[in-house]
């Protein structure tokens, strides 16, 4: 019984950013469940390609897209490239975004822009869009990948933290406007995971310390760590969770 709880066979499942970190520790886990998915892409496709191996290795079937999120008609062409790969969404993971590390005084109205544009602007639309046939349909999830910087901002990440507490703010929106409709709608606030945007600085082990000491957990978080909770939400287990913003930051929030 709770076992079938979990079960995605049947479901369609877009994951942008998917073809590394955690966007593609969340496909695989998806895909391992029994979930068909897209892997979205902006350039690495050869990255993507091999996750997707990876996914049919499940059994399912597995598509790589590729768009650039900054393009002004990003969410429409998001959406046009998943359906001609395989269907109707069930399952939207908004996972991809920019993160421009820089002084608040040196931000360019352009580097403002795209951050938006990316975190934002298209993970609207892009919701808008994919939400319209899961409310016909009567069943969609929505997974938004936040960040602890929604209340605990850097000092170099002004634009993206903000970007990211708008996000949560847009989650709650919306998942009161769809919960009547079967559908579910979702914010994951990450901690500091190991990936490759966080590589070069992790990578200095003064600073790794006193990252790793303001997590009470003591430990940076793997891509696969996140891999469990969005299962949860996608899943029929997780059917009375919405509008939620869960923490996933390994008690970095509650140490501030």
């Amino acid at each position: 019984m709770i076992k079938s709880l979990f079960n995605l066979k049947g479901k369609k499942a877009l994951i942008t950013g998917g073809s590394q970190g955690i966007g593609s520790a969340v496909a695989l886990s998806l895909a391992e469940f029994g979930a068909d998915v897209v892997i979205h892409c902006r350039s690495e496709v050869e990255k993507a390609n091999v996750i997707a191996e990876k996914a049919r290795a499940y059994g399912v079937d597995a598509q790589v897209i590729v768009c650039d999120l900054a393009g002004q008609d990003a969410a429409e062409q998001l959406y046009k490239l998943a359906n001609e790969a395989i269907g109707n969404i069930d399952i939207l993971i908004l996972n991809a975004s920019i993160q421009i590390r820089k002084k608040w005084l040196e931000i360019t109205p352009e580097e403002f822009d795209q951050q938006v544009q990316v975190n934002l602007k298209n993970s609207f639309f892009a919701m808008q869009l994919f939400a319209k046939p899961m409310i016909q349909k009567g069943w969609g999830r929505i997974v938004t990948m936040g960040s602890v910087q929604q209340h605990l901002p850097h000092v170099d990440m002004a634009i993206y933290a903000a970007t990211k507490s708008a996000q949560e703010n847009l989650v709650r929106n919306i998942a009161k406007q769809v919960a009547s409709k079967g559908l579910t709608v979702n914010n994951i606030e990450v901690g500091v995971f190991d990936t490759i945007r966080n590589k070069e600085v992790l990578s200095n082990p003064e600073y790794l310390n006193i990252v790793v000491n303001k997590i009470p957990v003591k430990f940076i978080a793997k891509p696969e760590d996140c891999a469990g909770l969005v299962n949860l939400l996608c899943s029929d287990a997780g059917r009375y969770i919405t509008g939620a913003n869960i923490a996933l930051d390994g008690g970095m929030s509650i140490n501030s």
